[in-house]
């Protein structure tokens, strides 16, 4: 490990091997002699008098890059493209006369990229549903746990422990949706040229028009997309930037609200993240369970959401056919944002995998507040008692203030029904009382809502998941 040098923590702690590899400069620049690659051999079926021998040779050194040889280039050349067109060179001298053939340095970066982010939205896809299956499990054990619910962090109508789950879930399923469109839809930028003209190889056909199109297309293809965009200028728009890191920013976001929602749940005793068995808390206080990876979660995806408006800011300064104040910005964000949101659903799917529920907590502060949220019911019955329902309203009121206040001033518990069963104007013996507060009359169809969910939404969208690699991967801290 090198000491005495800046090394990004995205890099040293936070993200997967997997997406760490994707970023690399082996798979970038190898990825940049496959273009060359597919140009050279899409010239060649057109009519281009290249080799076999050449492509012979580039095709069996597309990952033999002697990267000392081209950062000696670089320094004589200054320029990273040409610097790797001639280490391409070397290793494939039969091809060295048509590497880059009528290309801009554009064509391998900007193409090369749109491959990198289309990967990336398929490693954090596989990550989504890691998370999803641990939440799954998680909302069906719990499906019909009252819990409190909340509107302006404050205790209104119950939900389920389950039912809170498929809300952080349905987040999720959006996002992988949004990246399932975003992925379909994502364009190569092609075969292009200098400022989008494919003036170089009009020139190379001899004026065929229908050949540089058919060139365009075929490049197209042998990288495996569905279309080149219909223009460019030297770049593709930076526009579709903004579309990808929107996707990845939302990823972020989604995991964002779960974290917060959990480390509230752990300060209230009702539910907190794992904590293994040396796992240190606090450096002074050794009792401590903080929700340091939801804590975690939170400020990784903070990170991410103060980058996306960088993408829209670089697309509106791209004067006329490019600029290229895009390209160091563009090298830092892109990565980042793809590597911390990566981090962050590797710490999402290990939260949720092991959430601990405490239930005596939540049926404890269920019994606190669940009293309150069954006075229009109490009125109810009072009135089908023979009461008055003006009568059982004021009277509620009175006591629900009482009850509340002695809440706050220390009582071991609500208290509101034995007042209300005492005062002999309400109507109501105690045991209609008791009998109208049972918690789960009043989680309406929570469980059911989650079984729906599970069936409906989450087991289609499992069945549709065909990728076969294991994407399990530790925490590294």
């Amino acid at each position: 490990m090198v000491t005495n040098r800046y090394s990004s923590p995205l890099a040293e702690r936070y993200a997967s091997a997997a997406m760490l590899e994707l970023w690399s400069p082996a798979t970038r620049y190898g990825l940049w002699r496959r273009l060359w690659l597919a140009l050279a051999e899409a010239e060649r079926e057109l009519g281009v008098k290249i080799p076999e021998e050449a492509i012979r040779q580039m095709s069996a050194n597309l990952d033999k890059i002697d990267f000392d040889a081209v950062a000696k280039y670089e320094k004589r050349f200054r320029h990273d493209v040409m610097a790797h067109v001639h280490a391409f060179g070397d290793v494939a001298p039969k091809a060295k006369p048509f590497i880059h053939l009528g290309a801009t340095s554009a064509y391998v970066t900007d193409n090369t990229d749109l491959v990198l982010m289309r990967r990336g939205l398929d490693l954090l896809r596989g990550r989504a549903l890691d998370v999803l299956r641990s939440l799954a499990a998680f909302a069906e054990h719990w499906r019909d746990q009252p819990t409190l619910g909340y509107t302006h962090l404050q205790p209104a109508q119950l939900t389920t422990v389950g039912k809170r789950a498929t809300l952080w879930m349905q987040d999720l399923v959006l996002d992988i949706e949004d990246i399932d469109y975003r992925r379909r839809t994502l364009p190569f930028r092609g075969v292009k040229g200098t400022t989008g003209t494919q003036a170089s190889f009009l020139e190379i056909f001899e004026g065929d028009h229908q050949k540089v199109r058919a060139l365009d297309r075929l490049v197209t293809e042998k990288m495996s997309f569905a279309a080149p965009l219909a223009v460019t200028g030297q770049t593709y728009t930076r526009k579709l930037d903004a579309f990808v890191l929107s996707v990845v920013a939302g990823l972020a976001a989604s995991a964002a609200k779960f974290s917060g929602d959990i480390r509230m749940l752990q300060s209230f005793g009702e539910m907190e993240e794992p904590f293994e068995a040396e796992q240190i808390g606090s450096s002074a206080m050794a009792y401590k369970r903080n929700p340091m990876r939801s804590e975690r979660i939170a400020s990784l995806a903070r990170f991410v959401n103060s980058l996306e408006s960088n993408a829209n800011q670089t697309h509106a300064v791209q004067y006329f056919e490019r600029t290229l104040d895009d390209s160091a910005n563009r090298r830092l964000v892109i990565p980042e944002m793809f590597l911390a949101t990566d981090a962050i659903l590797l710490l999402m799917a290990n939260v949720s995998s092991g959430l601990e529920v405490h239930p005596a907590v939540i049926k404890r502060r269920v019994a606190a507040e669940l009293p309150f949220m069954a006075t229009e019911e109490l009125i109810v019955r009072a009135v089908r008692a023979g009461g008055d329902r003006q009568v059982a309203h004021e009277t509620i009121r009175k006591h629900s203030i009482e009850a509340a206040r002695a809440l706050k001033n220390g009582a071991d518990g609500n208290d509101l029904l034995d007042r209300l069963g005492r005062d002999k104007s309400f109507g109501l013996k105690m045991k209609d009382l008791e009998g109208a507060i049972d918690p789960r009359r009043f989680v309406g169809r929570a469980p059911e809502q989650v079984d729906e969910f599970l069936r409906d939404v989450i087991t289609p969208l499992f069945a549709g998941d065909m990728a076969k690699v294991d994407r399990a991967e530790e925490l590294r801290v």
